[in-house]
């Protein structure tokens, strides 16, 4: 190895190495050199299989460099900022992970955002009102035909007429008969919120009703009402007034709100994770990252994802999939039902393998894993097509254990080798992947960092390996 970094050494002699790179004949006294500035060491490390060495600290000269390389560095960094792309398709949360970004690190919405947010959530109460009222026609005509039966096989007094407690007045009836006229018409985000002042009294008289709320109580039981109902149900009085104003946690929740369907940007600053990622930063003032987060939705993308050119600046791709999409279908153009989960994965392919976008870093967010672990046994996830050799032996007292991992954990890492393994076939690369919550803030945190820490890694990376091929070079040239 001395011999290679062009060190004279004849016979048997014995060198003596110190941790900071100086080197000595054994028994001798006197300095020979410091290794670690030797052109080539690193090349010599790495074809001898040892540790590369670290960059000496006992120059002045070598640290005055690098006190100058830091420096510029560091002044680099902070006019520089990092691109992010935020992508998926429709329900991935990326709508969410985009607000709670603004959330987080303190970017306010604006006034207008706000409004349109507001008459969105509004827009959207009435509509899962309108779903109540679907679900309380099927209660009490089921409710009527058990009342039937109990009569015909005499277990009830024919004389005796049981109150249908799934009926309601009249007056709501009109109501419910109107509005969901209105929902099937598609005008709802026409009549609503314009009419939000009107109709508030009688959205308070629901929460009053008994055959209303007995209805919201097997509401778990409508399929076609969102997750997110329930946050906004529970206070569906206060929302319905003309004065209410969204809450921070209301616009994460907010479903399809109109600023959040097209392409949209914000500017972060990210405190850098310090070396060891598990140890506290503590001079995070002084190390902010600066990131630009631009959310496209799948739609803005066009056919064939034609306009993505538009994003070729960003420095790194977050793709974003739900890991509920196995199980869940959309209707396309013609009328014909697609696995969510396949048209992410088809929409996947088509970025990666677009041109301008195959020598870019991907990250991988797999979100909505407590949804998952509810839905997992209810909804095998080998009936999907591209899951079907998902097939797991779990043991009866895996339970037991808390070192095993659960079915949806393992359901996790199966979705996540199989994006990874098709990104490894279409681009010789590696993927990265985070599991992240949209509405929590510290998850989002940890994502969004995870990305910046790629772009450091694969910037370090590339510094290395110009260094080695410098170093070739010189060893090439003095030999």
């Amino acid at each position: 190895m001395l011999k290679m970094i062009g060190i004279h050494c004849e016979g048997s002699t014995h060198f003596w190495l110190q941790a900071d790179g100086t080197y000595q004949q054994e028994g001798m006294k006197n300095v020979m050199g410091n290794l670690w500035e030797r052109t080539g060491i690193n090349i010599a490390c790495a074809f001898s299989s040892l540790p590369t060495p670290p960059k000496p600290s006992n120059s002045s000269r070598r640290k005055s460099d690098c006190e100058t390389d830091m420096v510029s560095h560091s002044s680099q960094a902070q006019r520089a900022i990092s691109k992010l792309l935020l992508v998926g398709c429709d329900g991935s949360g990326t709508s969410t992970i985009f607000k709670q970004a603004k959330i987080h690190y303190n970017v306010p919405f604006k006034e207008d955002e706000r409004e349109c947010v507001k008459c969105t959530i509004q827009s959207n109460l009435y509509k899962y009102i309108s779903i109540l009222f679907e679900g309380r026609d099927q209660f009490e005509e089921a409710y009527q035909i058990e009342s039937r039966r109990k009569c015909i096989e005499g277990l009830s007094p024919s004389d005796d007429v049981e109150e249908n407690i799934y009926s309601i007045s009249p007056r709501l009836k009109a109501f419910a008969d109107w509005l969901l006229e209105v929902r099937m018409s598609g005008n709802l985000e026409t009549v609503f919120p314009a009419a939000t002042r009107a109709y508030a009294p009688l959205v308070e008289e629901l929460w009053k009703d008994k055959a209303f709320l007995a209805t919201y109580q097997r509401r778990n039981e409508l399929h076609m009402l969102p997750r997110a109902a329930n946050y906004f149900l529970d206070r569906a009085v206060e929302i319905s007034r003309a004065e209410y104003k969204p809450s921070n946690m209301d616009i994460l929740y907010a479903e399809g709100c109109a600023s959040a369907n097209g392409v949209a940007s914000v500017e972060v600053s990210l405190p850098e994770l310090s070396k060891d990622f598990y140890m506290e930063t503590t001079d995070q003032d002084d190390s902010l990252i600066r990131c630009e987060l631009i959310r496209a939705p799948a739609r803005s993308l066009g056919e064939n994802c034609k306009f993505l050119e538009m994003f070729e600046g960003t420095n790194i791709v977050l793709y974003t999939v739900s890991l509920t999409d196995y199980f869940e279908y959309i209707e396309d153009d013609n009328g014909s039902l697609k696995n969510k989960m396949l048209e992410s994965k088809k929409l996947f392919e088509s970025i990666v393998t677009h041109p301008p976008f195959t020598q870019k870093q991907f990250l991988l967010f797999l979100t909505k894993f407590d949804i998952l672990e509810e839905s997992i046994k209810q909804f095998p996830l080998n009936k999907c097509e591209w899951f079907r050799d998902f097939n797991p032996v779990i043991s009866q007292h895996s339970h037991k254990n808390s070192n095993n991992p659960s079915l949806a954990q393992r359901a996790f890492y199966y979705i996540a080798s199989q994006f990874k393994a098709t990104y490894k076939n279409l681009t010789g690369r590696k993927l990265y992947v985070s599991q992240l919550t949209g509405i929590n803030g510290k998850s989002v945190d940890i994502a969004l960092k995870y990305a910046t820490e790629i772009l450091r890694w694969e910037k370090e990376k590339d510094t290395v390996l110009n260094e080695c091929a410098l170093e070739i070079t010189e060893v090439t040239t003095s030999v």
